[in-house]
């Protein structure tokens, strides 16, 4: 398909006059001037320059590797910091959760060094890996600084790694010639597609490069599109929302100079369709800065004509600005805001810059503290509306995560509970927060310390547990073994927490780690863990093993297992149908929440054969099943062997004996080679008589050469193809 071309001029609804300058640091002064003059005309094309549609991922041809120069991002300057507070942080959990850490579940290695997918292996050429991810119903895809992959949900890759440009190969323009980051990936629920983002700033004109997935499928062929900009737009953000793909810039001058951040709509329903699409577009002045949209998590959207809610922080506060487009009428649209939020008193990390430290290295770590970290992720629970959002705060003498959760975002906003969570004295920031179906809060991070290398941990907080704590265990997706050194401070840029879609309670998690001292070293994991509660109330219903066999007359049995989803907190009673004639069965107990044991009885006259038994359980009006197999065999012959005493005790030159006796079972007429093992040395054994068909006497025999001490003697008995064995003891002194 050809690719469609359109310039034309952007449409902004312009609230306020001309734009305020805003310093570095944001005083409550120069913060309230940058607002009573907030909004500038972007000046950017509203037309997309160039569309077209991709053939399916594997049809494409993959983009050269990046050339072997080690590339370390610069830390774009002058986005704004709030001042910190003299005040002590009054929310700081100073203590782990009480609850076990939530269990993880899936763990694998993502796209890093020495990553190795069906398109080869992985080259890190650049820092940081900007890691981030997103999850749907079948796969997981994940995409870093210069390339992604996608993986079944199991943790295996079916695609790539291949650069993140490969996407736009026979795309043309910067898109398909530069390779140059600050990527991300978004599922879309409702529509059932991948969004992949990434810009072209090598060359101008600057470009948003955007692809869709033309299906659930992201393997599949791509709806791709260009945007461009008059400055260079640094950390892009993109949240889904039902109007529009919403997407935050920090928009620089020359690539220098900070001007402002820009927050953009692009038009959803066209891109879906594949259609020539246009974007509409604000420009912030310079006292604002790190902005994030809302991103819409779950099944249920926003109530119809909702803004897209963008969020950034000043002093002490959360700032919240309302996003609407109109596509009919562009001069419709509008950007209001901003709405001030209290919040408990913070400091930014690190003043907003470096201080993170690592074991065996003087190399410190930056704290992207002057921003909050992505994703600002959004849910409508009916009676309800909430957002959730972190950022690294100063927490006493080391680091924590500031998360929050803010309701009626729409109306009067609040903040319904606020946690800084610093457990120990380790420092932990590059959080990513997510709500489950369920109301439950989550929280990624990194971990490090002069004694802890960087590493990958998480936690979370139930709706039962008191507001503001996190009051689940930290758990551990992995622990680093290494530290970043060489001069490279950067360290991530972002990390991601999604919500799996499947079943609306999986988190899947993804962030940066080491394994050893290096700069251009750097690894990623994926896992994910799920919280207990979250669902409805359900029930799984298992036995173990899949399978017992049984002599005829004789008695086995299996373990039931009930195990509780979601709210479930029901007793289950248990039934069980297919036995063989002559066949009896219990369950103890019966009703259970927890365990029972199927017990099963046959008879003499119980016919041999196989036969499939279903287990089915019934309890809070659920009914499950789960199956086992009952094989009933004919007694086959068989002997057993035992020996007494147990234990002799003899001077060397004396003899001891033993009385082996044979017990035959079903029928067993034949006869039993005898012997024995672990005869200390110098020393003989005979049985009377060998063979034998119901006992035999052992005598040992020492000399005053054999061996002291005590040994284990090991009696073998053979007949056909039986074999069995007892043991007993002979001490020589």
């Amino acid at each position: 398909m050809g690719r469609y071309l359109s310039w034309g001029l952007v449409v902004l609804v312009v609230l306020a006059s001309a734009a305020a300058a805003g310093a570095a640091t944001r005083t409550p002064q120069a913060l309230a001037a940058s607002h009573r003059a907030a909004l500038q005309p972007a000046g950017d094309p509203t037309d997309a320059t160039a569309h077209d549609v991709s053939p399916p991922l594997a049809e494409l041809t993959a983009a050269p590797e990046p050339d072997a120069k080690e590339k370390k991002e610069k830390k774009q300057k002058g986005v704004p910091v709030p001042l910190g507070s003299p005040l002590a942080d009054p929310v700081v959990q100073a203590t782990e959760g009480t609850a076990a850490a939530p269990a993880l579940g899936v763990g694998f290695e993502g796209v890093g060094q020495g990553f190795t997918g069906p398109a080869g292996t992985f080259q890190v050429r650049y820092a940081p890996p900007d890691t981030n991810g997103a999850v749907g119903p079948n796969h997981y895809v994940q995409i870093v600084n210069t390339g992604f992959a996608i993986f079944t949900k199991s943790g295996t890759p079916i695609y790539g790694p291949v650069p993140t440009n490969t996407l736009w190969s026979g795309f043309g323009g910067g898109c398909q010639s530069h390779n140059d980051g600050d990527a991300t990936v978004v599922y879309d629920r409702a529509a059932g597609r991948w969004i992949f983002t990434q810009f072209s700033v090598s060359t101008t004109p600057y470009l948003q490069c955007v692809a869709i997935s033309t299906s659930g499928d992201p393997t599949g062929s791509y709806y791709r599109y260009s945007f461009q900009y008059g400055k260079f737009p640094d950390y892009p953000k993109l949240g889904v929302w039902p109007d529009a793909y919403y997407i935050t810039f920090n928009m620089f001058k020359g690539g220098s100079t900070f001007v402002g951040p820009e927050m953009c709509a692009y038009d959803r329903a066209k891109m879906l369709a594949g259609l020539p699409a246009t974007q509409q577009c604000f420009l912030l002045s310079t006292g604002d800065g790190g902005l994030l949209p809302s991103d819409l998590d779950g099944a249920t959207a926003p109530p119809a004509g909702s803004p897209n809610y963008m969020l950034e922080f000043g002093a002490n506060s959360l700032l919240l600005w309302k996003f609407h487009v109109d596509w009919t009428t562009p001069a419709s649209s509008t950007f209001t805001g901003p709405t001030a939020i209290p919040v408990a008193a913070f400091s930014p990390a690190c003043g907003g810059g470096t201080c993170i430290p690592q074991p065996g290295t003087t190399q410190q770590l930056d704290s992207l503290a002057d921003r909050l970290m992505y994703r600002l992720a959004y849910r409508n629970f009916g009676d309800h509306e909430s957002l959730v959002v972190n950022h690294s705060v100063t927490a006493g003498t080391s680091v924590g995560v500031r998360w929050y959760e803010l309701r009626n975002p729409n109306g009067t906003p609040t903040v319904y509970q606020q946690g800084t969570y610093a457990p120990d004295a380790g420092y932990r920031w590059m959080g990513s927060t997510a709500m489950d179906g369920n109301g439950d809060v989550a929280l990624g991070f990194s971990v490090s310390s002069k004694t802890v290398y960087p590493g990958i941990h998480y936690t979370a907080h139930l709706t039962t547990d008191p507001l503001g704590v996190m009051g689940q265990g930290e758990g551990v997706l992995v622990d680093g073994t290494g530290s970043q050194n060489g001069g490279l401070a950067r360290w991530g840029d972002y990390s991601s927490l999604s919500v799996d879609p499947s079943d609306d309670c999986t988190f899947w998690y993804t962030n940066e780690y080491l394994t050893q001292y290096g700069s251009f070293n750097w690894h990623t994991r994926i896992g994910t863990f799920r919280l207990p509660g979250c669902g409805p109330p359900d029930f799984a219903l298992s036995a173990t093993p899949a399978s017992r066999t049984v002599n005829q007359g004789d008695a086995t049995s299996y373990t039931v297992t009930v195990s509780p989803e979601g709210t479930f907190t029901s007793s289950v009673d248990l039934s069980v149908s297919g036995l063989p004639p002559g066949a009896s069965s219990t369950f103890t107990p019966n009703p259970t929440a927890s365990t029972s044991t199927l017990s099963v009885t046959t008879s003499p006259t119980t016919p041999a054969g196989t036969y499939p038994l279903t287990i089915s359980g019934t309890g809070g009006g659920l009914t499950h099943t789960t199956s086992v197999t009952l094989v009933v065999q004919a007694p086959v012959p068989d002997f057993s062997l035992s020996a007494s005493p147990s234990s002799q005790t003899v001077v060397r030159g004396a003899s001891a004996s033993y009385t082996v006796a044979i017990g035959a079972a079903n029928g067993f007429t034949g006869t039993v080679a005898l012997s024995v093992q672990g005869l200390p040395n110098k020393t003989t054994a005979s049985f009377n008589p060998n063979p034998a068909t119901s006992s035999s006497t052992l005598t040992i025999s020492t000399s005053r050469k054999s061996s002291r001490g005590t040994r284990t003697l090991t009696i073998t008995g053979t007949s056909g193809a039986l074999t069995r064995t007892t043991t007993v003891t002979l001490t020589v002194q």
